[in-house]
């Protein structure tokens, strides 16, 4: 047999042994992989390299150690599940840099980090003051996690408003020119509200090559032609439009009516507009 055909049905052997190792490994992520795991990936990798070019291996021989070293892991992996003393003895357990807002200097000795290590790792995270932080942890995986004070901590929509609706998630309803109709329905639409909305900005689907539709009903499309302007969607514009249009109503009734009762219902309707178009003018203009 040509030393080139062995070359190759030993590097075709040695992908299909590998997917199916990365298929037993599961899906973790680079990142969240421990020292241990890392390691082994190494290792692996560097036997199914030797195997493919190194024709005086025996080919069975290195597929038998490929699975070894895949199997321990992965056995690993099984009793940690079981057993959190054991998984705490192989990854270790995360180290605590900051707390209460005061930086640990035993526990980066101990970890081998420095004052910049840290300061490179929390601007990494958009943190350039570490007196914002409030709590600062070293994970097993080597990544760090961050909570900052209350003060600092950025806005969201729940401190405004009280048990917010969940937002359903954006759904592509057109892909490189074609219709889905599963994602149309699956908000409740049809091919003719889409065509009613790609009408209204003058767009034919076969030009679109990528259209949205998020929890808002509102539709965003990509043309192929990067040159041409589609306008923004005006739906959450109009239901604020629409909300202050019927508060500015309700003051006039309440100017033109001389009934005291009426008079003061549409007042106080309009304080609760007034009162909605507060708290909902964050989400209606962004």
């Amino acid at each position: 047999m040509p030393e080139w055909v062995e070359i190759v049905i030993r590097s075709f052997s040695i992908i299909i042994g590998l997917f199916i190792i990365s298929k037993l490994l599961g899906k973790k992520q680079l990142s969240k992989l421990s020292f241990f795991e890392y390691v082994v990936g190494i290792t692996i990798g560097d036997i199914a390299g030797t195997l493919s070019m190194d024709a005086e291996l025996n080919l069975v021989n290195g597929i038998i150690s490929i699975f070894i070293w895949a199997i321990v892991p992965i056995l690993i992996s099984y009793i940690s599940l079981k057993s959190p003393r054991f998984q705490e003895f192989v990854e270790g357990k995360p180290t605590i840099f900051i707390k209460n807002g005061k930086i640990m200097e035993d526990h980066l000795k101990k970890e081998k980090f420095t004052a910049q290590s840290l300061m490179e790792q929390l601007r990494k995270k958009g943190i350039f003051h570490a007196a914002d932080v409030e709590f600062a942890t070293l994970e097993t995986t080597g990544d760090i996690s961050v909570l900052l004070k209350k003060e600092k901590q950025p806005l969201v929509v729940g401190d405004i408003i009280e048990n917010p609706a969940p937002i359903k998630e954006p759904q592509m309803v057109i892909e490189d020119g074609s219709i889905i109709d599963e994602s149309l329905s699956t908000m409740g639409l049809s091919r003719r509200w889409l065509k009613e909305e790609l009408d209204k900005i003058g767009v034919a689907p076969e030009n679109v090559f990528l259209a949205q539709v998020d929890a808002h009903g509102q539709l965003y499309v990509d043309l192929y032609d990067d040159k041409l302007e589609v306008s923004a969607p005006q739906e959450k514009q109009l239901i604020l439009a629409s909300i202050k249009k019927v508060e500015a109503d309700f003051e006039i009734f309440a100017l033109q009516t001389e009934n005291w009762e009426a008079k003061q219902m549409y007042l106080k309707n309009k304080n609760k507009l007034r009162e909605m178009i507060e708290m909902l003018t964050p989400l209606l203009k962004s």
